[in-house]
């Protein structure tokens, strides 16, 4: 099947359920993610357009192993979480994380407004993610996410 041209992203469907096993799963109630990159088959990186409701977080503070991220704002005003502590973004506004440079992230939409932002990785094979502040890990196994405690133990 043949991929398309140029969409309208709005239309593509959102996904709002978080990959997390609960009790991390719900703690994403108010994130919508749409799959950009995979409207158009990319399969050496993801770029998804999210949108955060207000109170809305991104993700649990995390860092990755080898998958390189950035997140460019479009619209409102989140809070930039990470190991360095909080900084307000804006429109125009972008962060990006090297991979293995340690730095836990996550955006957390603190304001009355909606917060529309791009967010762009790699998927780079044998991936593994750190969440400092949860007792969660994950590593990145045939193409899908396995979650584990940190003591490697399944959720």
């Amino acid at each position: 099947m043949s991929k398309p041209i140029a969409i309208d992203a709005a239309g593509l469907p959102a996904r709002t359920r978080s990959l997390y096993p609960e009790p991390f799963a719900s703690l994403m109630a108010g994130r919508e993610k749409r799959a950009l990159g995979e409207a158009f088959g990319l399969a050496n990186f993801g770029v998804n357009l999210t949108t955060l409701a207000p109170g809305a977080c991104s993700a649990l503070r995390h860092h990755h192993s080898r998958q390189d991220e950035l997140v460019y704002v479009i619209a409102g005003h989140p809070t930039l979480h990470t190991d360095a502590g909080p900084t307000r973004l804006a429109p125009g506004m972008c962060a990006g994380f090297r991979a293995g440079s340690g730095n836990g992230h996550r955006l957390v939409n603190e304001t009355d407004e909606p917060v529309q932002y791009l967010e762009i990785g790699d998927r780079t094979a044998g991936d593994q993610v750190v969440y400092p502040d949860d007792d969660l890990a994950a590593a990145l196994v045939d193409g899908g996410w396995v979650f584990t405690h940190k003591d490697g133990s399944p959720y």
